[in-house]
């Protein structure tokens, strides 16, 4: 599976951007996909993810009503975008796209994108 992104840069608080993935390779297996971000001096955090079981999207609180995930499928490839509106400075940080095979019992495989940048001044 492999995970190429797009999209990140510098926007004025209240702008938006809109990030891509696109996820290749062999999906068959992927349960779940989103989109996570790492700001300086802080862990990894979920912003937005769809499980393909029940197609239900979960926003981190601090994105909800602003940030918006879509998938688009073709025979080909899968490509995830993440619609970010009303950006704040505080949403500033390396945004890392997601794909993961779910095992169960809380068991699951990670793909990573590379990650790309985006910062938002005050």
């Amino acid at each position: 599976v492999h995970l190429v992104e797009s999209g990140g840069g510098l926007v004025q608080a209240g702008g938006s951007l809109r990030l891509s993935c696109v996820v290749s390779g062999s999906t068959f297996g992927i349960g779940a996909m989103g989109w996570y971000r790492q700001a300086p001096g802080k862990h990894r955090e979920l912003v937005a993810a769809v499980t393909s079981r029940n197609g239900r999207t979960n926003y981190a609180d601090s994105v909800k009503g602003r940030f918006t995930l879509t998938i688009s499928r073709d025979n080909v490839k899968n490509t995830m975008f993440l619609q970010m509106n009303s950006l704040k400075p505080e949403d500033t940080a390396v945004y890392y796209c997601n794909a993961a095979e779910l095992y169960g019992l809380g068991s699951k495989y990670d793909y990573w994108g590379q990650g790309t940048q985006v910062t938002v001044s005050s």
